[in-house]
């Protein structure tokens, strides 16, 4: 019998948390069963851009604080724990996202040698990368999904905005093949436009993010400004889902694989009908949508449900000139997690969402759940054509990833003024 210690977590596996011992832990030997299969699938043949991506803001903490322009609460995340940590200032759930102490990528992750010479995030990210054959990889933030739901709003404006900098000016610099969906700090739609204005240009960003898990009606005008903003430029918005724990209606569930199976569809059900009932996509056409981290099997069911109430209650969207589904065909959305035990249905949802044209493959690695692009390659009902717009195409035209420009020979000089 193996005994657990908090969190699922064995006393070996403790002691090597507790004690710092290294566990030798290296992503490309983690990853070496998706490099071969990179190899014996020719990936090299292939574009693939992971639409979705995470690393672990909390890590670099101390760098990122310093960017909170709020003197008060600049303070309080600078004194935020030993080693620098944002709880003091983040509004987290108690999310069991590590399979209870079974995947300890996360925990020995954290002590990986990487290259001093470039900052600690470039060079694993870079190490997942070529190891699972990826040449271009959307990153986003982690702990920061929550925020959302923070109960004071000034938190997720001060943080966002401290995270977008660091990120865009201490990170993305160094490697072209690196981007972001810049966050937005939906709560506040003053502050969503004026962070629209500034990264709008800054490297490696290749569109804008609002974390799904909160409750501000999504088609409300003071969201206007923003979503012009965004046709304007071209730049996508995309809603990435996460759970919140302390949702009511998730209460009364007492397993994580249940909040993980509804609570990830939840927000977005409720932000999609909203902004599709409510005429946005007519009122801005430009606008690109895409949704993030919910895998495929919601689609199907939101579509048919949509079109069958509105059909019969047309009057209470009148902005509408076509069926819900036929603008959610028109939305982009990312694979994983994709819900492949029923190869015939998934090639209904596919067929539904149009995916040769809107479907975005996505990792979600580093999580428990990652997918890898063979989850894509080795669909048997997938033509060569939609495996390759589905693994990169689709992306690279979304992203205007032939327009970004290389960075990678100018991050010395950004980087020194974001020390001055």
């Amino acid at each position: 019998m193996v005994t657990m210690v908090s969190d699922g977590v064995t006393p070996d596996l403790a002691r090597t948390i507790n004690t710092g011992e290294r566990a030798g832990f290296d992503t490309r030997k983690h990853l070496e069963h998706a490099a071969q299969q990179a190899r014996d699938r020719n990936y090299q043949d292939l574009l693939i851009v992971d639409a979705d991506a995470h690393h672990y803001e909390s890590e670099s903490w101390p760098d990122i604080v310093k960017y909170i322009e709020d003197p008060i609460i600049k303070h309080r995340g600078q004194g935020a724990g030993r080693h620098g940590s944002p709880t003091s200032l983040m509004y987290t759930n108690p999310g069991n996202q590590n399979m209870a102490g079974r995947i300890i990528r996360r925990f020995r992750a954290g002590r990986e040698e990487t290259d001093p010479r470039v900052p600690r995030d470039v060079d694993l990210i870079r190490r997942e990368m070529e190891s699972i054959g990826i040449n271009y990889q959307v990153v986003f933030p982690t702990p920061m999904l929550d925020l959302g739901m923070h109960p004071d709003p000034r938190m997720e404006v001060a943080i966002s905005w401290a995270y977008s900098r660091w990120l865009t000016e201490e990170i993305l610099p160094h490697d072209p093949r690196i981007k972001t969906m810049v966050y937005l700090p939906f709560n506040d739609p003053e502050a969503s436009l004026r962070a629209v204005e500034y990264f709008s240009e800054k490297p490696g960003v290749v569109g804008f993010m609002v974390t799904s898990a909160r409750y501000r009606p999504v088609h409300h005008n003071d969201y206007v400004p923003v979503y012009r903003a965004l046709e304007e430029r071209g730049l996508p918005l995309g809603f990435h889902a996460i759970f919140h724990s302390s949702e009511r209606i998730l209460e009364g569930m007492n397993r994580f694989i249940s909040v993980h199976a509804i609570g990830f569809v939840l927000y977005n059900f409720v932000h999609l009908t909203n902004l599709v009932i409510n005429g946005i996509p007519e009122r801005f056409p430009g606008l690109k949508i895409v949704w993030i981290e919910n895998g495929l099997a919601w689609v199907p069911f939101l579509m048919q449900r949509l079109d069958n109430e509105y059909m019969m209650r047309t009057s209470e969207a009148p902005l509408l000139k076509r069926k819900p589904s036929e603008y959610m065909r028109d939305f982009y959305y990312t694979t994983q997690p994709m819900e492949n035990g029923n190869l015939e249905a998934l090639q209904m949802t596919m067929k539904m969402i149009n995916a040769e044209t809107q479907l975005l493959f996505a990792s979600d690695f580093p999580h428990w759940d990652f997918n890898l692009p063979s989850t894509i390659y080795d669909l048997p009902f997938l033509s060569d054509q939609a495996k390759r717009r589905i693994l990169g195409e689709n992306a690279r035209e979304l992203y205007r990833l032939d327009q970004q420009p290389d960075w990678s020979d100018q991050w010395q000089v950004t980087a020194a003024a974001a020390r001055a």
